[in-house]
Formats: C-alpha cells, structure tokens, sequence
C-alpha cells in the first residue's frame, strides 16, 4: 500500500474494504480557483430523504426543482432556452473527500471511486442531466424535471445536452470478463 493511503476499518462512516486517504482533499491547497454561480433549490432537506440518483428522483415523480443563477452570471444563461435537456454541474459540499475506494451498498466488493457515482470523491462534483422544464433569464431561475442533490446545493456551471455529441446508445457500465 502506498504512503499516502490507509485501509479505513471499523468507523462509522466506512465500511469494510474501503480505504481512505491519509489526508483530507478539503485540508489541502487549491489547484484551481473555482466559482460558484448559483444554486439548486430541491425539495430535498436532508441526505435520508434525497434520491440516490437521477433515476430515482424522477420515479418520486415530485414537482422537479429549480436552479438560481446569481446576477452577475445570468447573461450566460442567453440562448440556453433552445436546449431541451441540460448537464448541470454541482459542488456537492457535504460529502466526504478522503474515501479513494469504497464499498457501496449494492457492490460485491469495494471499487475505486472512479469506477463508481458516489459522491464521495476527491473532489465531490455532481453531474446531472435534467429536462430543462421552463427559463427566466430575468430572474436567472431554471426549473428542470428532476435532480438529486440537497436544497442549497452550490451550482458550479451548466452547459447545454447534446444527444448527437453525448449519448452513447452502446455504453456499458461493467466489462464482461474475457
């Protein structure tokens, strides 16, 4: 195992196999300077009541939530009314930085935080595609069919879906085994 890694056992916030870096992510300087330019507004208070994805937020079938572009940042938001649907990019604060393998709940075994969509990750960014429902630019609100972040949650950028760009009909998540 390398220096800068150690097996996380018995805490109350890993489970069994997970390993976790020696030092915090947050603790550590910045590489870039990163801005927030809005923020979600969900009906989602608290994490025991948030849905663990997309998916799952749309099969709730609730009212959807709403995305506030701080002022200064709404002229980016013209022309963004022909999109149909949106990637939404979120700093998703709450969740831990130092797991760099886990074990998710559904999982045989621990995988490493890049082969999964957890949260937890060195640097916790969300990345959401969401029907964009309604635009006011004025008011630099959008409204999206669904999202799966808590109430609050900082908006780091939007950028537009593009289905002849994005979308991968052959995509797979696990490799069959050769």
């Amino acid at each position: 195992m390398t220096p800068f890694l150690h097996e996380a056992k018995g805490t109350a916030s890993t489970r069994e196999g997970e390993v976790a870096l020696a030092s915090d992510p947050a603790d550590l300087p910045g590489d870039a300077h990163v801005i927030f330019i809005g923020h979600v507004r969900s009906p989602w208070p608290n994490r025991d009541d948030c849905p663990k994805n997309m998916n799952a937020a749309r099969e709730r079938g609730d009212d959807g939530a709403t995305v506030e572009i701080d002022a200064e940042f709404r002229p980016g938001l013209a022309d963004l009314e022909t999109a149909s649907h949106i990637v939404l990019l979120t700093w998703l604060g709450f969740a831990p930085r130092n797991l760099i393998v886990q074990k998710p709940r559904h999982a045989s075994h621990p995988k490493g935080v890049f082969s999964i969509r957890s949260p937890a990750r060195p640097n916790p960014i969300g990345l959401h595609v969401a029907r964009l429902v309604a635009l006011d630019r004025g008011a630099g609100r959008l409204t999206i069919d669904a999202i799966d972040v808590l109430d609050g949650t900082p908006v780091i950028d939007i950028k537009p879906y593009y289905a002849s760009i994005d979308s991968f009909p052959d995509a797979i998540t696990e490799r069959r085994q050769k």
